[in-house]
């Protein structure tokens, strides 16, 4: 049985990535990889009353898929971090949790960040700040295509933007929690942590504990 898991960086991650790092004692994140196209290294998912929005961070243009995820530059000559923070605003600003962790969330937009993988960890440890918990983490120091430790769990590239709702994982399995627009929308599995921490504020980690399927 797996006591390590690696995953890739991401920005304002999954509901199923944290579950993984509330339930495994070691946690691995990429940083000697390749950027790689098509995955939520530099998007997220958000609930409107008009459906799911994709938040993307813009990229320097470049040939990205061959940098080292460290070196990707983010794209700042557009106001995307104003953007985005008016998007989440419009989005959950009526949410029962919103207006308990905004202050932290807009210091957040406020700060600038020239490379992805430094705002993709300063949104993680924001997170995981909010929701008082602290697993071990630590960045990999060398790629290697697959774990040479047997008991690591090697899930990079799994929880991607085409198939995040609807992937198998024998170990997730998400817990309906209530959303703002489920009278329209139903239920949407699986979007930002971001989505679960302005609905369900504290409750968060019981959600994430009851959708990991020990």
């Amino acid at each position: 049985m797996a006591t390590a898991i690696l995953l890739e960086v991401q920005y304002f991650a999954t509901v199923q990535y944290f579950s993984k790092l509330l339930h495994y004692p070691q946690v691995y994140i990429e940083q000697q990889e390749n950027y790689r196209k098509g995955s939520f290294r530099n998007r997220c998912c958000i609930a409107t009353a008009n459906g799911i929005l994709a938040l993307s961070v813009p990229l320097q243009k470049g040939k990205h898929q061959q940098a080292n995820i460290q070196q990707v530059k983010i794209d700042n000559s557009t106001n995307w971090q104003l953007e985005h923070w008016r998007s989440l605003a419009t989005a959950y600003g009526k949410s029962p949790y919103f207006e308990y962790y905004k202050d932290e969330l807009e210091v957040f937009y406020t700060t600038p960040f020239e490379y992805l993988s430094d705002c993709c960890w300063t949104a993680q440890e924001l997170i995981l700040e909010l929701l008082q918990f602290s697993p071990t983490i630590s960045p990999t120091t060398n790629f290697e295509k697959s774990p040479a430790d047997s008991s690591t769990l090697d899930f990079r590239n799994q929880i991607l933007p085409k198939n995040y709702q609807n992937q198998v994982d024998p170990n997730f399995k998400i817990v309906p929690y209530p959303q703002l627009f489920t009278d329209r929308l139903g239920f949407l599995p699986n979007l930002s942590i971001l989505d679960l921490l302005f609905c369900t504020g504290p409750e968060s980690l019981i959600y994430l504990d009851r959708s990991f399927i020990k």
